[in-house]
């Protein structure tokens, strides 16, 4: 499901945004929800609690935290997902440009300024999401896992009944009757994956910081830390590629 944050400090035009976004929804039979807030505060608190949403639409001039401070924090933890700002002030383009914004619209917003922008945006990103997929075969049959919903797939089982657990975004485990081979086979062609350890993939869409959780006399052992908490380990013999490959991302997404 798509997750749209909106954001003004002005109440009666947080209201106008929500039913706008509202009726795009029902025009388009689209399947999303949306988050309002009326400080920029508590969206920025909520983003650096790992929430995320796939568009944001911020104003731009508030109290405390302008629409642009968001936007930076934003970027922090996801340098591509888009940003539409929407304000009065035509003063704040350079700063948009700067935070990758997709659009800037005027106030008073519109149905006929909003909804083309949502058109464009969803034209990207929709079709990546349906095409970026794994089909894992399960007990049940077969199940269909978005590229971006999956965190990240650990190996289980046996040595003789070997199983991979495919951890998904929104907390669901799927049991899949492959090899961890076979996920590196599938999923490492895709940038975003690696392989920190030979029981672990992780989507570097979904880590957040790599940390040393322990120092020995000679070594200091490193482990990815997720947006969901979860810490993965990283092998010695992994540490340089995972640091690398981490690195690129954070600097510039794929």
């Amino acid at each position: 499901m798509l997750q749209i944050a909106i954001c003004d400090d002005n109440r009666d035009e947080l209201s106008a945004m929500e039913q706008l976004i509202t009726q795009y929804r029902e025009t388009k039979n689209l399947n999303c929800e949306y988050t309002a807030f009326s400080k920029s505060l508590d969206l920025a608190n909520t983003i650096k609690k790992r929430k995320r949403f796939d568009i944001y639409c911020l104003d731009i001039v508030m109290p405390d935290l302008t629409g642009i401070d968001v936007a930076k924090i934003i970027r922090r933890f996801d340098p591509t997902v888009p940003i539409v700002f929407i304000s009065s002030s035509n003063g704040f383009a350079t700063e948009s440009f700067e935070v990758k914004a997709s659009n800037y619209l005027p106030k008073p917003i519109t149905r006929e300024k909003l909804f083309p922008a949502l058109d464009v945006i969803l034209e990207r990103t929709l079709p990546a999401q349906e095409e970026a997929s794994l089909v894992v075969k399960c007990k049940e049959g077969y199940q269909k896992i978005l590229i971006s919903n999956l965190v990240f797939a650990k190996a289980a089982g046996t040595v003789s009944k070997r199983r991979v657990l495919y951890h998904l975004r929104c907390g669901t485990v799927i049991e899949g009757m492959e090899t961890l081979s076979w996920a590196c086979d599938n999923l490492l062609p895709y940038r975003c994956f690696v392989q920190p350890h030979r029981s672990y993939l992780v989507n570097l869409q979904h880590a957040d910081s790599i940390e040393v959780y322990e120092t020995r006399k000679y070594w200091k052992y490193y482990q990815i830390i997720l947006q969901n908490h979860t810490a993965v380990p990283i092998a010695l013999i992994k540490e340089h590629e995972t640091k690398q490959r981490f690195l690129e991302y954070q600097m510039g997404g794929w």
